[in-house]
């Protein structure tokens, strides 16, 4: 029966069967455990930010989409304001719900795996290291240094990247029976111009000797 009852505790994530055996450490851990998502707080809140600011971003560049091929060019600078309007308020409104949810889910999920993942020993490092100067050096530059980094990754793989995912939209595109955008269209006219000229043009006549 008790067997069970650890085997079901350890399923759901609560206390392995070595904690309950060590009865004695387990309340140090947990208050190790407990420090070290205090420490981490940021990490979630930022996490929660992150998840409702990405599908914040794909509902906006959709949207771009949109506003770009099928609505009127004198309408798209007010529509593409409301659309802005409503986005920022459903991130305003929406990112505490998910942080909040962010934060209350961290001790039964990384809580529960970081106490069962290490010993208590091996908390106290990790505190100590979040707790150095040199992590929160780190922490503080990191974000500028990946920033020149993907700023310089999107500019070398743009001219790589760019013609063949315009060739894909133009694929799908026909796939779905949508009719070309005024940029494909543009980008069409002047080679069909050159083929045709290519084609009126008589062949060249071989020299004379």
């Amino acid at each position: 029966m008790s067997r069970r009852f650890l085997c079901a505790a350890l399923m759901l994530g609560a206390a392995t069967l070595a904690h309950a055996q060590g009865g004695t450490a387990a309340p140090a851990k947990k208050e190790l455990v407990a420090k070290m998502l205090q420490q981490q707080q940021p990490a979630f809140e930022g996490a929660a930010r992150g998840l409702v600011n990405n599908s914040a971003a794909q509902l906006m560049q959709q949207a771009g989409m949109v506003l770009q091929t099928q609505v009127p060019a004198d309408k798209r600078e007010a529509v593409g304001k409301a659309i802005e309007a409503d986005i920022k308020k459903y991130i305003d409104e929406t990112t505490p719900l998910v942080r909040e949810r962010a934060i209350k889910l961290a001790p039964g999920t990384i809580g529960a795996g970081m106490e069962e993942k290490f010993t208590e020993d091996e908390l106290k490092q990790l505190i100590a290291w979040f707790d150095s100067p040199v992590n929160k050096k780190f922490q503080q530059v990191f974000p500028e240094i990946q920033s020149a980094y993907m700023q310089q990754l999107v500019a070398e793989v743009r001219p790589l990247v760019e013609p063949k995912f315009q060739a894909l939209e133009r694929k799908v595109r026909t796939s779905l029976g949508l009719p070309a955008t005024a940029a494909e269209g543009a980008a069409a006219a002047p080679a069909a111009k050159a083929d045709a000229k290519a084609a009126a043009k008589p062949p060249a006549r071989a020299a004379s000797r």
